[in-house]
């Protein structure tokens, strides 16, 4: 018992060489019959990457006690670490009939079944732990499947049922504002992120989304003073040096947008929005080369954004591959065949190629869907009502949406 006190009192104080130098000695005298000891260096290499080697000591430990809850709770961690999350479910299955009230066990039962996307069984489990012993981290784990399955209405509902639970916790108030924000309701999702920021004025997540609505509102000044804070504390955030380069686009400044959101795709090579940005800005620059190659990154890495394949026309238009660019035109309307936009670039790109009458079918389309928008929408794009009011008068059509 005394050599259990040393050890954890070692593993508590952070002090892992000498807590496994004193482990290594004890199992060495005791035939690696040592429980407690088994347990302790199994977290110790988890902590150190060495999950295989974690998972092999823990399950020794398992072997000395079969029915040692703590024992079968880390064997499943680490078999879950190791994504093999069906194999972990039926270790806290084997540790549930030892402890059925056990509200962790069910909790990392749930956590396992959400990923291998058996999402039934994942609130199943996850409601079974908050019925037991309501957690934070319960809470959030449930309002995350909900939202994997495109539940937003369901994730909100739960987070605010956590929020009654703790009204003061960053983490919930920050999820639940990036939840309005999905569902398109700025000022809540303003309002629960500031919120945040009262209990937690450096954490970066949150910084990141309340400049983010900033940013929509047009205020770039303002974002990028939010922003310099989050910087300080995540320095290599990609959304964050993406936003940023997306402050300095809105400014014009534009060699400072490009340096940031090229920082932005080093720190994330995957990610389609910096890659998809980067095109919107070489377009803008008139480098329509650099333009179709960032453009085609987007596109690998998310082929079913619409956008992409329009602005990608465009770039190709200017390169005079005029082929091709009807092609991405054709694929970005058949993504999304009630964007007005699309019609309108692909019916000034036929005309200007002399196809007077294909461009007038496009334009109709056009008209069709424009008709259809909002007047704010109609007033917001002042360079879409000029150019449809040149491409009609070119194709002797009358002016205004209705015609």
């Amino acid at each position: 018992m005394e050599q259990n006190y040393l050890i954890h009192q070692l593993y508590v104080r952070q002090q892992f060489e000498e807590c496994t130098s004193l482990i290594d000695r004890i199992l060495t005298n005791t035939n690696g019959s040592s429980e407690y000891a088994l347990y302790v260096k199994a977290l110790i290499q988890r902590q150190r990457g060495n999950i295989q080697e974690s998972l092999k000591l823990i399950q020794q430990a398992t072997a000395l006690n079969p029915h040692n809850v703590a024992n079968l709770k880390q064997v499943g961690r680490s078999l879950s670490l190791l994504g093999k999350n069906r194999a972990a479910v039926e270790v806290y299955d084997e540790a549930l009939r030892l402890a059925a009230d056990d509200w962790e066990l069910w909790f990392n039962k749930g956590q396992c079944a959400s990923q291998t996307t058996d999402y039934d069984r994942a609130l199943e489990c996850l409601h079974k732990a908050n019925q037991i012993q309501p957690h934070d981290t319960t809470y959030m784990q449930i309002g995350a499947v909900h939202a994997e399955r495109g539940e937003l209405e369901q994730a909100l509902s739960t987070y605010l049922e956590a929020l009654e639970h703790s009204p003061e916790n960053p983490e919930i108030l920050t999820t639940l504002g990036l939840t309005f924000l999905r569902l398109g309701d700025n000022q809540r999702a303003f309002d629960h992120l500031g919120s945040s920021m009262l209990h937690d004025p450096k954490n970066a997540r949150t910084i990141l989304a309340a400049g983010s609505i900033i940013q929509d509102h047009q205020d770039m000044d303002v974002a990028l003073v939010k922003y310099r804070v989050a910087a300080a504390a995540s320095p290599n955030c990609p959304q964050l040096w993406n936003n940023i380069g997306m402050c300095f686009f809105g400014k014009q400044r534009y060699i400072a947008a490009i340096a940031c959101l090229k920082r932005a795709l080093y720190l994330d090579p995957f990610e389609w929005l910096v890659a998809y940005n980067l095109g919107l800005l070489h377009l803008s620059t008139g480098q329509a080369a650099s333009a179709f190659h960032y453009f085609s990154t987007a596109i690998n890495l998310k082929p079913e954004f619409a956008h992409s394949y329009m602005y990608l026309g465009v770039a190709l238009t200017r390169l005079e591959d005029y082929d091709n660019a009807a092609a991405a035109y054709r694929k970005a309307v058949s993504l999304e065949p009630a964007e007005p936009l699309f019609h309108l670039n692909y019916a000034i790109m036929l005309y200007n190629q002399g196809d007077a009458e294909s461009a007038r079918q496009s334009f109709m389309q056009f008209r069709q869907l424009a008709a259809g928008m909002s007047e704010d929408a109609k007033a917001a794009d002042a360079e879409m009502t000029d150019q449809q009011h040149a491409l009609a008068q070119l194709l002797g059509l009358p002016q205004g949406l209705d015609g």
